[in-house]
């Protein structure tokens, strides 16, 4: 059994090579003849793009339909489950394709790093990453955010509290790492860990948890569902923790770079004459400009 074994999976590597040199990559020409802007969204990750009764919501799809819509495009969502790594993302749906879902690339992907050191990583070989990959446009500063009871804990003035008072994370999140590892690990005797940031505010509101560490986007909206006066945003800072606030951006194929202008374009005017932030607003979150904005309001 053994040999056919290795003969079936060479033979699906030959196929899943050949459907992967035919993965279509739209031009710009064939993306406005189509009348069709194809995203790529990450699925069931609010408040930046999930589903509601059906419906998509979120304000990454908010900020792509306003795109789409500039653009004078119809906007057609491509849904994601988050790979291994964000790299892996931008191969299956940007520039590659994936051998399950050959035809689905998509023209343009939200909430990527708008990072340079990010864009130009390298392998072990000194080859770019990305390099079939154009990463630009900026649209949201992000940031790492705390939210306490104040019930249970009259504030945060640094995660040192948290020796003593439980806090709730994503499991595999970076505030996990960061708060297991912060003053050689003496914080991960109250560090718990929850599937979803959701499930973390349902371990607050329980007293399971006297706080929750997540991004500043997740605990806006998480304090706006949870409508509850006793729970507060922190502001304590976050030390050894390496990049603490960055933008977000999106991506699109090397080969696409008009595409990138003409989204820049529609997304600085957006972003400039304040609907950004109105958005946001819909959402309940605080809006803070990318670092390339920031002089100019």
């Amino acid at each position: 059994m053994r040999p056919i074994r290795l003969l079936l999976w060479l033979w699906l590597g030959l196929c899943a090579g050949q459907v992967m040199a035919q993965a279509p990559v739209r031009s710009y020409d064939s993306i406005t003849e189509s009348g069709v802007l194809k995203v790529m969204l990450y699925q069931g990750f609010a408040p930046y793009s999930f589903q509601q009764d059906g419906q998509p919501r979120g304000v990454d799809y908010e900020v792509a339909k306003a795109l789409a819509k500039g653009l004078g495009l119809t906007l057609e969502v491509i849904w994601a489950q988050p790979g291994e790594k964000l790299d892996d993302d931008l191969r299956d749906y940007i520039w590659r394709g994936h051998y399950l879902r050959p035809h689905e690339l998509a023209d343009v992907m939200m909430r990527v790093p708008y990072d340079r050191e990010f864009s130009y990583k390298s392998n072990e070989f000194g080859e770019l990453i990305n390099e079939h990959v154009v990463m630009f446009g900026p649209y949201q500063r992000e940031r790492w955010q705390v939210a306490y009871d104040q019930r249970r804990l009259a504030s945060v003035p640094s995660v040192a509290v948290f020796q003593h008072n439980p806090i709730g994370v994503e499991v595999d999140s970076v505030p996990s790492f960061y708060l297991s590892s912060i003053f050689d690990g003496m914080l991960s005797g109250k560090l718990h860990h929850y599937a979803t940031t959701e499930a973390a505010f349902a371990g607050m509101n329980n007293a399971e948890v006297d706080a929750v560490m997540a991004l500043r986007g997740e605990i806006d909206w998480q304090l706006k569902q949870a409508a509850n006066p006793s729970f507060a945003k922190a502001e304590n800072a976050y030390p050894d923790m390496g990049k603490q606030v960055w933008d977000i951006g999106m991506a699109v194929h090397e080969s696409n770079r008009q595409l990138a202008y003409a989204l820049e374009e529609k997304l600085e005017e957006l972003i400039l004459a304040g609907e950004v932030r109105t958005l946001y607003a819909q959402y309940g979150l605080q809006y803070e400009l990318p670092e390339l904005y920031q002089d100019v309001q």
